[in-house]
C-alpha cells in the first residue's frame, strides 16, 4: 500500500461523503486506501458508511476525542507508506493526491508537503506560514491587529510577501490537508495528544523540522478548502465561543511546550 487517506469525522457526514467521491474519482495510480475515524458524532454516518462506503476502514471513537487524536487512530490502523491528512471540507482537484505523492516519493529529506488551498472562488487562503511569536494570537483576534507596525508584523507571519503558486520550504503549514512519509511519522511521534484542536499542525510542523526533514509548501499542485473559522471572533468570545477558548488553551500549551524557541525568535 502506497498512500493512506485519513478523514476525521464530527458532525460533517455530508462533507466526508463528498470527500470520499472526489478521492474515488480522482486519478491515483498507485494503491491506496481511505480511513474515516468518526469522533461520536451521531450524525448518521455509520449508517451512512455500511450502506454507501462498505469496502472503506470506518473506525468508531467512543467519545470526541479531538483532531489530533482522532488522527492519530485512523493513521494507526492505516497501511500506507505515505499518508494523507484530510479535512471533511477539502475538496482535492482529480490530480491533486498523485501529484503529492509524485513530488514527494523521491525526497527522503521532505517530513511534510502540503499543497495551495484555494477557497471556492478560487481565491488564495494563506495556510503557510513563519512561526508565531507569543503575541501573534492576540492581535490576530483583537484592534491590536489593526495597528499598522502590527498588520505588518501579521503580514510577515502569513507570508503575505513571497509568491504562493510556488514551491518553498516554510516554518509550518496548516493541518487541513498534507502528506506524511509514515516512517517520519512514526519518528516523530504523531500529533501530540495534548492539544485537543489547534496548534496541533504547527507543533508537528515544529518537531520535524527540529529532526532535520523539511516542511515544503506546493503552491503549484492545489485544493479547495471549503473552511469557517470556528472559533473567529474577539478575544472576548471566551466568554461564550467554546471554540475561541480552545484555541487560546491551545496557544499557551504549545507556548509553554516552545518556550525556548517562541521567545528567541
Amino acid at each position: 500500500m502506497k498512500i493512506s487517506i485519513v478523514i476525521l469525522n464530527y458532525k460533517s457526514k455530508r462533507l466526508v461523503g463528498n470527500c470520499i467521491r472526489q478521492i474515488r474519482a480522482s486519478k491515483i495510480e498507485v494503491p491506496y486506501e481511505i480511513i474515516v475515524v468518526d469522533n461520536d458524532s451521531n450524525d448518521g454516518i455509520v449508517q451512512m458508511m455500511a450502506e454507501e462506503f462498505k469496502g472503506i476502514k470506518f473506525i468508531l471513537a467512543t467519545k470526541n476525542l479531538g483532531m489530533g487524536p482522532g488522527n492519530n487512530l485512523g493513521i494507526k490502523a492505516s497501511e500506507g507508506e505515505y499518508v494523507i491528512i484530510l479535512n471533511p471540507d477539502i475538496y482535492v482537484a482529480e490530480e491533486t493526491i498523485q501529484r503529492m505523492y509524485d513530488y514527494i516519493k523521491d525526497k527522503p529529506e521532505i517530513g511534510f508537503l502540503a499543497p495551495r488551498l484555494l477557497n471556492p472562488d478560487g481565491s488564495l487562503q494563506y495556510t503557510c506560514y513563519r512561526w508565531y511569536k507569543f503575541l501573534t494570537p492576540l492581535y490576530r483576534r483583537t484592534v491590536l491587529g489593526k495597528i499598522k507596525s502590527i498588520q505588518k508584523e501579521l503580514d510577515y507571519f502569513l507570508m503575505k510577501d513571497v509568491d504562493h503558486e510556488k514551491i518553498q520550504e516554510v516554518d509550518w503549514c496548516q493541518g487541513s490537508c498534507f502528506l506524511v512519509p509514515k516512517r517520519i511519522w512514526q519518528q516523530v511521534g504523531g500529533f501530540d495528544e495534548r492539544f485537543f484542536m489547534y496548534f496541533e499542525d504547527t507543533d508537528l510542523c515544529r518537531r520535524i523540522r527540529n529532526k532535520d526533514f523539511k516542511v515544503i509548501y506546493h503552491g503549484e499542485i492545489t485544493a479547495i478548502h471549503m473552511h469557517m473559522k470556528m472559533s473567529q471572533g474577539g478575544i472576548f468570545q471566551i466568554f461564550s465561543n467554546k471554540l475561541t477558548r480552545q484555541h487560546i488553551h491551545s496557544w499557551l500549551k504549545y507556548s509553554l511546550k516552545h518556550r525556548k524557541s517562541l521567545f528567541s525568535i
